[in-house]
């Protein structure tokens, strides 16, 4: 199925906004996670793409090279602290810093009743990759974001169910909210080292949304129904965009806020 998009970004069009800065981006190899990588790519920055796996992650730093931009891959498992902190000390070894954290990857999201849930399957995976790898990813960075005299920036990908729960997918929204909880306390902890921590919470034309769609025909039509802008979001222009925003100099009095980027479905912070 194709979803479409008013996606108005040029892909032989670079900037300089991230010029000279370097960037992680987790989940890199498919959907909301490659937009964010070729967006920032696009505006000058060294981009990791930290897949867990190298055919899905391989690809989009060569798509990064064609456009001219600079994109490598490490294969990177989130839910290991030790992955995580091979894969940042592999970035700094290759481009000498660090200035850019994006955590976006995510194992998860499958519907389900409370009544039918596995703790292991629904609960434990989407923990794994979301609440304990924000950690990781964190803890990992943050001797680098430190260090980058006030260009730090640390960006989470949450939800918009995070905010306001979901029906279908009750333990998942919880996940979620932990994430912004996070991102809160570590923009009060680290705001005084310059760092900022800002989430985004896309609706975007991710794998994950597509089949979706495929499962449930109606899915679409209803999600565009109940969005004022009356379309699903691209990873590339509307949500990179965004995440080019919270990593530029643009967004240096912005942190510890969560931007939603659903086209306005919901309007409820």
């Amino acid at each position: 199925m194709s979803v479409e998009s008013t996606s108005s970004t040029d892909a032989a069009t670079t900037g300089t906004r991230l010029a000279g800065r370097t960037a992680i981006v987790t989940g890199a190899g498919q959907g909301v996670g490659e937009g964010i990588a070729l967006r920032l790519a696009a505006e000058g920055a060294n981009v990791v793409v930290a897949a867990r796996r190298a055919e899905t992650g391989e690809p989009v730093a060569e798509a990064i090279r064609a456009r001219g931009g600079s994109g490598v891959c490490i294969e990177t498992d989130v839910s290991s602290r030790e992955s995580v902190q091979a894969c940042v000390a592999h970035t700094f070894e290759r481009f000498g810093g660090l200035q850019i954290m994006v955590h976006n990857a995510f194992h998860g999201g499958i519907p389900h009743k409370l009544e039918d849930a596995d703790l292991d399957r629904h609960w434990n995976a989407m923990s794994r990759t979301g609440v304990w790898a924000v950690l990781h990813t964190g803890q990992a960075a943050l001797p680098h974001l430190r260090a980058a005299n006030g260009r730090g920036r640390f960006i989470i990908l949450t939800s918009p169910s995070g905010v306001e729960g979901s029906a279908n997918i009750p333990l998942y929204s919880p996940v979620k909210a932990a994430e912004r909880a996070i991102a809160k306390s570590l923009a009060r902890e680290w705001g005084p080292t310059g760092v900022t921590v800002n989430c985004i919470g896309p609706v975007a034309a991710s794998p994950a949304l597509v089949a979706a769609f495929e499962r449930t025909p109606t899915l679409q039509g209803a999600i565009e129904a109940r969005t004022p802008l009356g379309r699903v979001g691209d990873p590339e222009s509307d949500i990179g965009s965004v995440a080019l925003f919270l990593a530029s100099d643009d967004s240096a009095f912005v942190t510890g806020q969560t931007i939603i980027c659903d086209g306005g479905s919901f309007l409820g912070l």
